[in-house]
């Protein structure tokens, strides 16, 4: 939860954000009661939702308050779902410093670690970043063993979505928890941990005081984890009276390292160099010690003499492939994700808007100006993330600031940036098209026949030639092609019906390749550049990859340093339908779970007709008798949703090829409504059952609300502008008296529910405030529904009255519950939940926890290619 200024917690009132940790937003508060400055830190929904897990959080910070050391930021205690912590004034810990003024630290750091480990509590992620000075010289650790309490397995510490530290599940090793840089060799391999874990950490830190830089470091997180696991600490820039004890902090083999952090405090307070009388150890230490300097000459030997026969050999190391797993806060579902060129820093879409994480980093930053984000692209230098967001095609700078539109892109279909300014993207129908980053035309690339669909291009290393997807009516025709600039006839590669990531060679030698799905399984092929001709037969690379809210989009993205990034698991496309109360208690299921894409009860609450993907295994319309719990199939593709049921219940409208039919739900043919150049989607059918609300998406003005008159005696009147604007303007909602229309505009910048009197179309009320879809009337016409998206999804229900005058009144939009589902395209008036008609209930399209994806990374994935 997010907290202004002002905002109270218990005895405690919130004077400003201070920044994001790994346990959540931090905030710097007022003590009312006891008149000093804390630090609050709230917990993630996670431990905040979860009576079972708070209470164990709360054991665990009375915990945490024992130790009461002068050196570790003290908990105050648990305060209505949030932390209370001492306020530490000051800077994080850097280096290079001075000798001794690094021992002074080191010793400190050394006596707070030691009043944790004599209590069981291990930090797990020590590192300058978590350790302050204060201006008077004090050392203070912080987020101090977090997520070290001692756990069993069945409360959830084997679950890295618990973790308030980076945490990344090893897929055959277990758990990696921490960062990177700073990681024991135990923990990069996904191995149990204890507190000599800690004292590996220290010495990464002492050296990093003593020199300014990073004893582990690397162009990626792969190369640091390699780095931790590989590479033998070089000590030669630190001074020669600590090079022991940084040598016994230092060893691989946790067995052979230093194990009470404690001998660290007394090697620190007698530091001298090697040629001095012996240090005051007890005998254990002192055996311990012996044994380490001896085994660390005999390891050193035998690396130097490795590493010499490599060189002269002029053989690199054999790199191998490394899959990792990076957890998403609580309930977070991503739709696209994008890898930089340096193969550093993941894009990724969710709740609404574009986010960056650094891989080797714990903290998800939210990009401002990119609400209603999709389908993410980077710049040439990583500086710029494109997107397609409200019907435009846009870009915005990744420090932040304003994003620039350039085209008209509808809902998006991927886009791709060559090194000389141009951009390529595809839109909702039709060719590709270009236009300069810079702005000016945009103009098509390729050619179309009837059928056809441009989508997702992908440039190739020349910044001419390009691959794309082609989606046709005709299987023979759909497939992966490749086409140029200045060549718009398109040769198809492959079949499959997928889009491609082009992928360098690394080392001079064989292939580079393309990464495409088949299935649900990421495959990589052997591909010429020089020659634009496949090289090779496809192989495997990783199954149960998971759908993208796009159609044929590979969940997958990676850059050039051998760093690949996708989504795997069950897909994040598939559904239940759930009834819900007004509180968000489930009441029960309908249907299976599938690829859903909306639903709508029909008007007597008998049914509830069903969309499914076209991709998916029950692609179409399905009526489902909610009483009997059977379902029949109502329409099979090209005809599809959205459903709309007549006020009597008997006949559904729904979108054909460019065109409204509707077909009684008993059975039989379906009927031609209207016919148009654009696609056409139904929203409403009045009570009276006399007008069909529908939106027109026309590729100059976006999406229009429109109005079909009907006459009961089946003559058809000509259609009606009823919003159109510059806007998008979708999801019409006619009131049960049919005086007004709730529809959602982007008018604002974002998408929002309005209302405006029907027919004449007259001035808007605006109904929400932060980023709303699916606006719902209750039967009685006294409260409007809607969704909530710019923070989490929520289900929001307004108050609503009819004043003399023809005026509307609007009450205070008021939260019923969150919801977990995904991103909505309002034009395609995809309605993700019905109401019942006494407001009670609510019939919605869920995501489960269990079909949400893990973000997971493969290191040097090109080792995994036959014959490698």
């Amino acid at each position: 939860m997010s907290l202004a200024a002002g905002a109270r917690l218990g005895q405690y009132e919130i004077l400003a954000p201070i920044g994001t940790g790994g346990m959540g937003e931090v905030y710097r508060a007022r003590d009312t009661k006891l008149e000093r400055s804390v630090a609050i830190k709230v917990l993630p929904a996670a431990v905040a939702q979860d009576p079972e897990r708070l209470a164990r959080f709360e054991r665990e910070a009375k915990v945490l308050a024992s130790l009461n050391h002068p050196n570790i930021a003290q908990i105050y205690g648990v305060e209505e779902r949030a932390l209370v912590m001492e306020l530490v004034p000051g800077e994080p810990l850097q280096g290079p410093l001075p000798v001794e003024t690094a021992l002074n630290y080191a010793k400190q750091i050394a006596d707070a670690l030691e009043a944790a480990h004599e209590k069981g509590i291990v930090h797990r992620d020590l590192k300058p970043a978590n350790i302050m000075i204060t201006p008077e010289g004090v050392v203070k650790v912080l987020d101090f063993g977090l997520a070290a309490i001692p756990q069993t397995s069945a409360d959830g510490a084997g679950d890295p979505r618990h973790s308030p530290t980076l945490t990344i599940a090893a897929t055959q090793a277990g758990m990696i928890m921490g960062t990177a840089a700073y990681m024991s060799p135990e923990q990069a391999a996904g191995r149990p941990v204890d507190k000599r874990a800690d004292i590996w950490s220290f010495g990464v830190v002492l050296f990093e005081m003593l020199t300014g830089e990073r004893l582990f470091d690397g162009e990626t997180i792969s190369h640091t984890l390699a780095a931790v696991l590989t590479k033998e600490p070089d000590l030669q820039q630190v001074p020669v009276k600590v090079r022991r004890l940084l040598q016994s902090c230092l060893q691989k083999d946790p067995k052979r390292r230093l194990r009470d952090i404690g001998d660290v405090g007394l090697l620190l307070a007698e530091s001298e160099p090697a040629t001095t009388a012996p240090l005051a150890l007890n005998r254990a230490s002192q055996s311990r010690l012996g044994m380490i300097g001896w085994v660390a000459a005999g390891v050193f030997a035998l690396v130097a003499a490795a590493l010499s026969f490599l060189h002269f050999r002029e053989t690199p190391p054999q790199e191998t492939a490394l899959r990792l797993s990076v957890p998403l806060p609580d309930k977070f579902g991503v739709s696209y994700l994008a890898l930089s060129p340096d193969g550093r820093t993941v894009a990724i879409t969710g709740e609404g808007k574009l986010w960056l994480r650094a891989l080797d980093s714990f903290e998800l930053r939210p990009l401002s100006n990119t609400d209603f984000a999709r389908h993410p692209f980077w710049s040439p230098d990583g500086r710029s993330l494109g997107f397609s967001s409200n019907g435009k095609l846009r870009i915005v700078s990744i420090t932040g600031g304003p994003a620039t539109a350039l085209c008209d892109a509808g809902t998006g279909g991927g886009a791709t940036w060559n090194r000389e300014g141009v951009i390529l993207f595809g839109a909702d129908k039709g060719p590709i098209e270009r236009v300069n980053a810079a702005g000016g035309a945009c103009t098509p690339v390729t050619r179309i026949e009837p059928g056809m669909v441009h989508r997702l291009p992908t440039f190739l290393p020349d910044g001419r030639h390009f691959l794309y997807n082609v989606r046709s009516d005709d299987p023979g025709k759909a497939g992966l092609y490749l086409a140029a600039l200045d060549q718009p006839a398109g040769r198809r590669l492959l079949p499959d019906r997928t889009n491609a990531i082009f992928v360098p060679r690394r080392k001079g030698a064989g292939h580079d390749h393309l990464l495409f799905q088949r299935e649900n399984t990421l495959m990589a092929l052997p591909f010429d550049v020089e020659t634009l001709q496949l090289a090779g037969d496809p192989f495997s690379i990783a199954p149960q990859l998971a759908r993208t809210s796009t159609f044929d989009q590979v969940a997958a993205s990676a850059a050039g340093d051998g760093t690949l990034i996708y989504l795997a698991g069950s897909s994040f496309t598939d559904f239940q339908a759930i009834w819900l109360d007004r509180s968000g208690k489930e009441l029960g299921k309908v249907g299976p779970l599938e690829d859903l894409r909306g639903l709508t009860l029909s008007p007597d609450q008998k049914s509830v007709a069903l969309t499914y993907s076209e991709s998916g295994s029950r692609p179409g319309v399905w009526l489902r008798e909610l009483a009997r719990d059977v379902e029949s199939r109502f329409a099979l593709p090209p005809f599809s949703g959205p459903a709309v049921w007549s006020p009597d219940s008997s006949r559904i409208a729904f979108s054909g090829p460019n065109a409204l039919d509707v077909k009684n739900a008993s059975g039989g043919p379906e009927q031609l409504l209207l016919q148009s150049g654009n696609p056409m989607a139904p929203s409403d059918w009045s009570r009276d059952g006399k007008y069909l609300l529908y939106t027109e998406i026309d590729p100059k003005t976006h999406g229009d609300i429109w109005y079909l008159p009907l006459d009961p005696s089946g003559e058809l009147g000509a259609p009606v502008a009823f919003l159109k604007t510059e806007f998008n303007e979708s999801m019409g909602q006619f009131s049960p008296d049919g005086r007004w229309v709730a529809y959602v505009s982007n008018e604002s910048g974002s998408p929002e529910v309005y209302v405006r009197p029907f027919p004449s179309g007259g001035g808007p009320v605006r109904i929400s405030s932060s980023g709303a879809t699916n606006p719902h009337w209750r039967a009685d016409g006294k409260e409007l529904y809607y969704l909530s998206f710019l923070s989490r999804p929520g289900l929001m229900a307004v108050s609503v009255q009819s004043r003399p005058g023809g005026l509307l009144q609007a009450g205070v939009p008021k939260a019923l519950f969150e919801v977990q589902t995904r991103f909505i395209i309002p034009e395609a008036n995809q309605f993700i939940y019905s109401p019942s008609t006494d407001g009670q209930r609510f019939l919605m399209k869920i995501l489960p926890d269990a079909t949400l994806p893990t973000l997971n990374v493969i290191t040097n994935w090109d080792e995994l290619r036959p014959g490698s």
